[in-house]
């Protein structure tokens, strides 16, 4: 894996690649920041990228792309219909994933859709180990409802425990019994869950979860989006796998689902995405509605030079030093933050770097969305995006009231390939300067309000004017400091 001990006894991620293209960024000053996030409603998905200096929003879709994924855009085949571009891909899902039928989708939330449309009836249960955004809103679209089942380590957020996004087994024991076969659409696990910090699942635990689905004649859908990051968890945290190669590991995972999808925005390093699944019967249910949905079957409302960029990196991905640089980053990160005192997820889990807005801000209740106020509040003295995983990205109940998350989180996201060190350690020093000026942070509140995915389109206002306050504070210890 691609780390180094160096003479001074710091441990560091070392990059096992060069930069040969750059692109510009900017650092706009605190003020033009200021008047940036209210112009967004202080909402870092609204944020210009004009005036964005480390974008931290999202791994989806921007980590980098290598030189080999570059030049195979340069073959691709644009067929409507049977084209080779598409016979590779789906040729290299059979070799890496060993499943017989694959379908291809613009992204994973395209995905989702089709999944739920075809498998969930009104009435009918989910259980996961813990929801994302998108699958849950199409779950309860088509009248299913979501049973979270992840074991209660998850949700701590200090721990020592490799796995916190294994699925609690005698919970999914006893919700079979309670709810009955027919009740259940199909258990999703998804690897490397997002909302709590990005926490591995063991292979272990989908092995076990697996044999109690067959058993019980219930599907098992994967989400494999998040796979690349727990891979390097499963190897390097699960000592029955220490001698698996990545490989080894991503066929094992495969067999023991019946149905596998994922988003190439995260996994493959390209946008686009797919289902794959060894069931015919499964395949030919969804196979319609891709055509209706997507495109023909062979692009799937993907272009082909990004399924011939997706084959290629999905075929990086099984490399070591590939799937290691996320998670070492990662660690990198939060460990220099966790020398300084800033609360922060533990152990370091994949996707990025997640802050605990309520140990940071426990002066800001929850009804003020601790969060997102701390991502407004980020952006506003260092130039960097984050995402606000909280109760933001909640939706209310139908009676209208707040739904509550779990965790209230910021999430630093690292795509793959794209940041120097001195980038992180620029962020780190930030965020290290905010946490010691944290009284000085207030709460949001709603202006605008989507009824669905609000996180995306919502925007808020301050509680008191303490982003003015914020800014005073910032120029009188940093000065002329951007």
């Amino acid at each position: 894996m691609s780390r180094v001990i160096f003479h001074s006894g710091e441990d560091i991620p070392l990059e096992l690649h060069k930069v040969r293209i750059v692109q510009k960024l900017s650092l706009v000053p605190i003020e033009r920041r200021l008047e940036a996030v209210r112009e967004a409603g202080n909402n870092t998905f609204l944020l210009k990228n004009r005036d964005i200096f480390l974008d931290m929003l999202t791994d989806s879709g921007v980590n980098a792309m290598s030189d080999k994924q570059l030049a195979a855009m340069m073959e691709s085949d644009d067929s409507y219909a049977g084209s080779e571009t598409f016979t590779k891909l789906e040729t290299k899902i059979k070799e890496i994933f060993n499943m017989d039928y694959f379908l291809p989708v613009h992204q994973g939330r395209a995905a989702e859709n089709i999944l739920s449309q075809v498998f969930v009836n009104p009435g009918q249960v989910v259980p996961m180990n813990y929801h994302f955004t998108t699958s849950k809103a199409h779950i309860v679209l088509n009248g299913g409802r979501v049973e979270e089942l992840v074991g209660d380590e998850g949700l701590k957020v200090t721990s020592n425990h490799p796995f916190k996004g294994n699925i609690d087994l005698d919970k999914l024991n006893a919700l079979i019994a309670a709810e009955g076969r027919d009740k259940i659409a199909f258990v999703r696990i998804e690897t490397g869950t997002n909302l709590i910090g990005g926490q591995p699942h063991s292979l272990q635990n989908l092995t076990d979860v697996s044999a109690i689905c067959r058993k019980a004649g219930i599907m098992l859908v994967f989400d494999a989006s998040l796979l690349a990051d727990n891979l390097y968890f499963i190897k390097t945290r699960e000592d029955a796998c220490k001698d698996m190669t990545i490989r080894e590991i991503a066929r094992k995972l495969a067999d023991l689902s019946d149905v596998m999808y994922f988003s190439a925005r995260k996994l493959g390093c390209a946008r686009g995405g797919g289902i794959c699944t060894n069931s015919r019967e499964a395949y030919l249910k969804m196979r319609e509605l891709i055509t209706l949905y997507e495109g023909f079957l062979t692009y799937g409302g993907m272009s082909v030079r990004e399924i011939e960029a997706i084959t290629v990196g999905l075929d990086e991905t099984m490399d070591e030093d590939m799937v290691s640089q996320g998670p070492l980053f990662i660690a990198f990160m939060v460990n220099a933050l966790v020398k300084q005192g800033v609360p922060v997820i533990t152990p370091p889990g994949g996707l990025g770097c997640h802050i605990d807005a309520k140990r940071f801000l426990p002066h800001v209740p929850q009804s003020q969305y601790p969060a997102g106020a701390l991502a407004s509040a980020l952006y506003l003295v260092s130039g960097v995006r984050g995402m606000e995983r909280g109760s933001i990205s909640e939706q209310r109940n139908p009676d209208g009231s707040e739904v509550y998350s779990d965790m209230e989180l910021l999430r630093l996201a690292m795509p793959r390939r794209v940041f120097t060190l001195s980038q992180v350690k620029y962020a780190v020093d930030r965020i290290v300067w905010l946490y010691k000026n944290r009284d000085l942070i207030g709460g949001l509140k709603f202006v605008e309000e989507p009824q669905m995915l609000r996180f995306f389109f919502g925007k808020l206002g301050t509680v008191t004017d303490w982003q003015a306050t914020l800014v005073a504070k910032f120029r009188a210890d940093l000065g002329d400091s951007l």
